[in-house]
C-alpha cells in the first residue's frame, strides 16, 4: 500500500467517506477511483474488471486458494453505495451456496520508476463482522505481477503484494509478501513473508484504516514496506531474497490492483477452519472509500500511453500474403505443413507467417485472446500450435512472446476453434505500450503426420490487449 503523508489519514465513523482522494505532498498520482456514483451502479468500467466464476479460464479451480464462493457481476455482491464507498457483499443463498465479487485493475502496470518509489494506498472498512459470525470472512487488497494474466501458473514467482489481509473477523491485518517457489523457496511458501497487527484505535471491522504499501527504489538495498493509519509494521529488503527471485518480480511491465471478500479457503481454515461454518452471517460487505497509486522521485512512473493517436487495429485477421489487420471480404485458407511425425511442441516448424506493423496503441492489462479455425482433415493425431509476439517499437526486437498450448484436431473434415483457453505454455518478456509496433502469430504442427489447414481472410482472428 502506498504512503499516506503523516497527519492525512484520520479515522471515520463506519461507512463514511472522505470524498476525493486526498492530497499526498511530495507525490504525483498516477491513477485514483474514489467511487462516487449512484448507488447501485458498477465501479467505472474504464478503471475494473470484474472476476467471475470459481477461477481463471484454464487457471486453478478455487481461485488457488481454496475459497469456496462464487463470485460474479450481480449488484447484490458488486456495487457502488451512493455514498461514494466500493461495496463488495458476501451472500449465501437457500442451498447453502456463496456468492461474492472481487475486481481487478485494468491497467497492470503500476511500477516503482528506476530511483524512485511507487506508492499504493487505499482507505477500506473490512466487513463488520466477528467471533463465530465471522467464520471464513476473507476480505484483501492486494496485487499481482502483470505475467500472471494469460498464463495463471507462474504464481509465486511474478510476485504479490498483499497489502491488506483479513480473516475470520479478527482484529488484525496482515500484511504478506509471496515470490519465488511454491511451496517452500524463499517467501516460504504458501505462508509468504508476512507481519501481523492489530488496527490502530478503533479495530478494524468497526472503522474505515488506510492501508498502503510502498516499493521503494530510491534506497539501497531496494525495500517493501506495509503500512497501516501511517504506521509502519512490515519490511522486506531486496538483500533478503537472492537475485533471480528479486527480478522476477520486479523486472516486468508491474503489476495491477485487486479487491475482493472471498469465503472460505486455506488462510481462514488456518485460523480457525473449516470454514465457513453454519454460524457464519451472510451480507456484511467490505466498504473501499478510494484506492490510488503514487509514484515519487526516479523517472516516470508507470508508463505513459503512447502522445500520438492510436492506429492499427486491436483486431487482427490472418490474411492472405501473410498481413494481419482487418477482415477480409471473403475467407481463405492456408496450408500447415506436417510436423513429420516429429514432435514440435513449442518449437515453429515452418511454420504460417501473419505480420501487422505501424502498430499505436496503449497496453489496457488484459491479455491476448485469438481465436483460429483449425482443421486437419481426417488426420489422426495432428495437432495445432500458435505463437503471438509483440515488438513493442518495431525495432525487430520481439518484446513479448506468448506460445500457447497446440490444439489436438480430430480426424473429421471441418474447421474446429482453436482458442487461448486452452493456455499459455510459455512466454517471455513483457507487455508494454506500442509505438509503431509490430504483432506476429506463427501457425504450426506441434504433432501429427498429416498437413492441417488453417482458415484465414475473414475467419481467423487474434484480439491483442491494446485500446
Amino acid at each position: 500500500m502506498t504512503v499516506a503523508v503523516a497527519g492525512l489519514v484520520g479515522l471515520s465513523s463506519a461507512g463514511t467517506a472522505r470524498g476525493d482522494v486526498p492530497p499526498a505532498p511530495g507525490w504525483n498520482l498516477q491513477w485514483s477511483d474514489d467511487f462516487n456514483g449512484s448507488s447501485g451502479a458498477p465501479p467505472s468500467a474504464a478503471n475494473w474488471q470484474i472476476d467471475t466464476g470459481h477461477g481463471y479460464p484454464g487457471g486453478p479451480g478455487n481461485w488457488g486458494t481454496g475459497e469456496i464462493q462464487n463470485y460474479t457481476a450481480n449488484a447484490q455482491n458488486l456495487s457502488l453505495d451512493g455514498g461514494g464507498n466500493l461495496r463488495i457483499t458476501p451472500l449465501r443463498d437457500g442451498a447453502g451456496n456463496w456468492t461474492s465479487a472481487r475486481v481487478e485493475t485494468k491497467r497492470a502496470d503500476f511500477k516503482a520508476p528506476a530511483g524512485g518509489t511507487l506508492r499504493i494506498e487505499g482507505r477500506i472498512q473490512m466487513p463488520n463482522v466477528t467471533g463465530a459470525a465471522a467464520s471464513g470472512y476473507w476480505p484483501a487488497f492486494w496485487a499481482l505481477g502483470a505475467p500472471y494474466r494469460g498464463n495463471y501458473w507462474n504464481w509465486p514467482a511474478i510476485g504479490e503484494f498483499d497489502i491488506m489481509e483479513n480473516v475470520n473477523g479478527i482484529n488484525s491485518v496482515w500484511a504478506v509478501l509471496h515470490c519465488g517457489v511454491n511451496p517452500g523457496g524463499p517467501c516460504n511458501e504458501t505462508t509468504g513473508l508476512g507481519a501481523n497487527r492489530p488496527c490502530p484505535g478503533s479495530s478494524c471491522q468497526s472503522a474505515f484504516h488506510t492501508y498502503r504499501f510502498e516499493w521503494d527504489r530510491s534506497s539501497s538495498p531496494n525495500a517493501l514496506r506495509w503500512y497501516v493509519d501511517d504506521q509502519l509494521y512490515h519490511t522486506v529488503t531486496q538483500n533478503q531474497l537472492d537475485a533471480t527471485t528479486w527480478t522476477n518480480m520486479t523486472n516486468h511491465a508491474g503489476y495491477f490492483i485487486l479487491l475482493n471478500v472471498a469465503i472460505g479457503g486455506a488462510f481462514p481454515d488456518a485460523l480457525g477452519g473449516p470454514t465457513p461454518t453454519a454460524a457464519t452471517v451472510p451480507g456484511r460487505p467490505m466498504l473501499v472509500d478510494y484506492v490510488g497509486v503514487w509514484t515519487r522521485g526516479g523517472g516516470s512512473g508507470p508508463t505513459d500511453p503512447p502522445t500520438d493517436p492510436p492506429s492499427g487495429s486491436s483486431q487482427l485477421y490472418a490474411r492472405t500474403g501473410g498481413g494481419l489487420g482487418d477482415a477480409a471480404a471473403s475467407g481463405a485458407n492456408a496450408t500447415v505443413v506436417s510436423a513429420g511425425g516429429v514432435n514440435r511442441d513449442g518449437t515453429p516448424y515452418n511454420p504460417q507467417v501473419f505480420t501487422s506493423g505501424g502498430i499505436t496503441r496503449a497496453y489496457n492489462g488484459g491479455a491476448t485472446q485469438f481465436d483460429l479455425f483449425a482443421d486437419s482433415g481426417t488426420a489422426v493425431g495432428n495437432g495445432q500450435q500458435v505463437r503471438v509476439s509483440y515488438d513493442r517499437t518495431g525495432d525487430g526486437s520481439w518484446d513479448r512472446t506468448e506460445t500457447y498450448h497446440y490444439f489436438a484436431t480430430d480426424p473429421v473434415p471441418g474447421f474446429e476453434h482453436y482458442t487461448q483457453a486452452g493456455g499459455l505454455k510459455a512466454s517471455t518478456g513483457s507487455h508494454g505500450n506500442l509505438v509503431n509496433g509490430k504483432v506476429r502469430i506463427e501457425v504450426w504442427n506441434a504433432i501429427g503426420n498429416g498437413a492441417g489447414t488453417l482458415g484465414i481472410g475473414n475467419q481467423s482472428v487474434v484480439r491483442i490487449p491494446y485500446g
